[in-house]
């Protein structure tokens, strides 16, 4: 194989085709049925797939997901979560269904939980799961005997497609009826205590510290306050140019599923004016999503399992020299081999650098002129260089 040679400049070297900012396509894995909802464990990957049951996607080489199990259900999965040993899937019509993944290449269901009408999705907070059940409402089912799942609670909130839970409350996308914070301090007797309108239907929700996400259909991501969960309030949005039906937050980044415009990344840092930063269009369905690291695990229907990396804001605090770089490093696109300057002629001094992956941890040392990179994985990478007076950090793409 022939390796391109790249010398880092201060110029940044887009690679990135027009449909694409800050995130690229890694790999992909087919399914049987359409990928619908999708849940990362180390490094398995669990995929609700519609008429096709639960699928186990092996993501150790995220180049190339490999399915290595799965387990066929009576309904349709719509949704999945996993805590422990175990996988638990909202399935349509047929409710709950808990399935054993202690070994993945052999998932098995163990119990089941019938629910009153459509189980859309599912989180999994301690020995509870927490159901969108569509007019259903929002279940509660005990999980502390997962060959027994036993319902213990429920709260009418008309139709339901979402939900997440994060100390005593939980967060419901409750459709044409926006998003209801429902308090589980007894779960045997949960009730609504706030409520915020939303201008589009709300699909999904995710909720970190005192904000909550929705993705809002239309109407893209809208980011409300519940600081005082009996009066959630609106305070940012950010429109996306599909329909918004996915989300999910880690950090200060929210990455929502809008389907016909693919991942959408947005900076949350300051919620009362959230901003794309990043996105990968592509015009297959995409309905749900999951991340580890600077990782995206999609659902994106037909199309299966599709897994991207965002690598715009990741990793460790960029270094920032406005006389010698600009405002932000240079970022390089390599494949196989980087180039880099033999001496800083102003010090005398001998090149001196090492090269970090993207949560900072040194990978190996480098030297002046060609470093062979071939056998890393793809990724982001940095090379932080020895200075006189600083250390300077580049950003590098590793790609195949």
């Amino acid at each position: 194989m022939r390796c391109a040679v790249l010398v880092i400049s201060a110029c940044l070297l887009s690679a990135a085709s027009a449909d694409s900012l800050n995130v690229r396509f890694i790999g992909s894995c087919p399914t049987p049925g359409n990928a619908v909802g999708v849940f990362v464990n180390g490094t398995h990957v669990y995929v609700a797939c519609e008429t096709a049951g639960l699928r186990a996607i092996s993501v150790s080489d995220p180049a190339n997901p490999t399915e290595v199990g799965y387990c066929d259900t009576p309904g349709s999965a719509q949704g999945v979560a996993v805590s422990g040993n175990y996988a638990y899937i909202a399935d349509g019509n047929a409710g709950l269904r808990v399935i054993s993944i202690a070994d993945p290449a052999n998932p098995v269901e163990v119990g089941s939980r019938d629910l009153p009408d459509w189980a859309w999705d599912i989180v999994v907070s301690e020995s509870y799961a927490y159901v969108a059940d569509h007019t259903g409402g929002l279940r509660i089912i005990s999980t502390a005997d997962p060959a027994n799942p036993v319902e213990v609670g429920h709260c009418n909130t008309h139709i339901v497609y979402d939900v997440a839970v994060a100390g005593n409350y939980a967060y419901v996308a409750n459709g044409d009826s926006g998003f209801r914070v429902i308090s589980v301090s007894d779960p045997a007797n949960p009730a609504e205590v706030g409520h915020c309108a939303t201008p589009s239907t709300a699909e999904g929700v995710a909720v970190v510290g005192h904000y909550a996400y929705v993705a809002a259909f239309a109407a893209g991501s809208r980011v409300i306050s519940v600081s005082d969960p009996a009066n959630p309030v609106e305070v940012g949005s950010c429109e996306t140019p599909g329909n918004a039906e996915g989300i999910t937050v880690v950090d200060d980044l929210a990455y929502v599923a809008d389907d016909g415009a693919g991942l959408r990344v947005i900076s949350v840092a300051d919620p009362a004016n959230p901003a794309e930063v990043g996105y990968y269009d592509t015009p297959r369905s995409a309905l749900d999503l999951a991340v580890a690291g600077d990782y995206v695990y999609g659902a994106r229907g037909d199309a299966g399992l599709r897994i991207h990396q965002f690598y715009g804001e990741v990793g460790l605090e960029e270094g920032r020299q406005p006389t010698l770089y600009g405002s932000r490093p240079a970022t390089s696109f390599i494949r196989g081999v980087l180039v880099l300057g033999a001496v800083d002629s102003r010090q005398n001094t001998a090149y001196r650098a090492e090269l970090l992956d993207a949560a900072g941890r040194r990978v190996l040392d480098l030297h002046a002129g060609a470093n062979d990179l071939s056998r890393l994985a793809p990724g982001v990478y940095f090379v932080r260089e020895a200075q006189a007076q600083a250390q300077a950090i580049r950003k590098v793409v590793v790609q195949r």
